[in-house]
C-alpha cells in the first residue's frame, strides 16, 4: 500500500479527539477581534512605555507567540513531517526572520494595511501548508513548491500583521528599535517553548502505527481552521 493510500484510509476514533481540539482552537481564534489582537493591559503598557525596556518587550513577544493561534497552526503544519531538530530549527528561523523584517520595516516606515486583510492571508498560510502536507500540489500540479521559501514568505505576512497593530498603539520613539528587537527575540523564544511541547507530543504520535492514516485527517482539520480564519477576517474587512 502506497503512502498516499495509507494517508487516505478510514480514520480512527482518536482523530475525532484531534478534530474537537482543533475546532475549539478555531473558535478561540474567531472569538478575538483579530488574530493579532493585543490585550488591553498590554496595549496600555505599549502606549505608555518610553525608553529601552528589553525584558518587558521580550515577555510581550513570547506571550504573543504562545497565544497566537494563527502562528501556532501554521508552524504546526511546517513541522508536521519534520523529524530532525536541525530541520525544525531551519524552518523556525526562516519564519522568525520574515517576521522580524516586516515588523521592523512596517513600523519604521509606517506602512499600515488593514489587519483583516493580513489576517486573512495568514489564514491562507494555514490552508496552504495543510494542503502541502496532504500532497495536494504534487497531485494537482505535478510539482512540489519550495517549503523554505513559503515559510519565509508567510513569516513576512505574519510580521506585517503585527506591525499594523503596533502602529495603532503609537509606540514611543525613545528605545523603539531595541524594544522591537527584544519583542522579536521574545517571539523566537515563544516559538521554541510552544514547539517543544508540540514536538514531544508528536514524537509519541509518530511512533504509533496509525500516524500516517491519522495525519491526513489532522491536516484536514487544520485546513478547515484556516478557512474559518479566512472567512471570519474577510467578513470583518467588508463589514468594517
Amino acid at each position: 500500500m502506497s503512502k498516499a493510500q495509507r494517508l487516505s484510509c478510514t480514520f480512527k476514533p482518536v482523530l475525532w479527539t484531534v478534530f474537537l481540539i482543533c475546532f475549539t482552537l478555531g473558535l478561540g481564534v474567531v472569538s478575538d477581534a483579530t488574530a493579532h489582537g493585543v490585550p488591553d493591559g498590554d496595549k496600555g503598557f505599549i502606549q505608555e512605555s518610553s525608553g529601552t525596556m528589553i525584558f518587558p518587550f521580550m515577555y510581550l513577544g513570547a506571550k504573543h507567540m504562545m497565544t497566537g493561534y494563527d502562528h501556532l497552526l501554521f508552524l504546526l503544519g511546517v513541522i508536521f513531517f519534520l523529524y530532525r531538530l536541525k530541520d525544525v530549527g531551519v524552518y523556525v528561523t526562516l519564519f522568525a526572520a520574515g517576521h522580524v523584517i516586516t515588523l521592523l520595516g512596517g513600523v519604521l516606515m509606517e506602512i499600515s494595511v488593514s489587519a483583516y486583510v493580513i489576517d486573512a492571508i495568514i489564514g491562507f498560510s494555514v490552508v496552504y501548508k495543510s494542503l502541502d502536507n496532504m500532497g495536494a500540489y504534487q497531485r494537482w500540479f505535478g510539482f512540489q513548491p519550495d517549503t523554505k521559501i513559503a515559510t519565509f514568505g508567510f513569516g513576512l505576512f505574519h510580521g506585517f500583521g503585527l506591525a499594523t497593530k503596533v502602529l495603532e498603539y503609537e509606540m514611543s520613539q525613545d528605545g523603539l528599535i531595541p524594544n522591537l528587537l527584544a519583542f522579536n527575540l521574545g517571539v523566537e523564544l515563544g516559538q521554541i517553548l510552544a514547539l517543544t511541547g508540540v514536538l514531544i507530543a508528536m514524537g509519541f504520535w509518530r511512533r504509533s502505527d496509525g500516524f500516517l492514516r491519522q495525519a491526513y485527517t489532522a491536516n484536514t482539520v487544520t485546513m478547515t481552521a484556516g478557512f474559518l480564519l479566512i472567512g471570519y477576517h474577510l467578513v470583518g474587512f467588508f463589514s468594517s
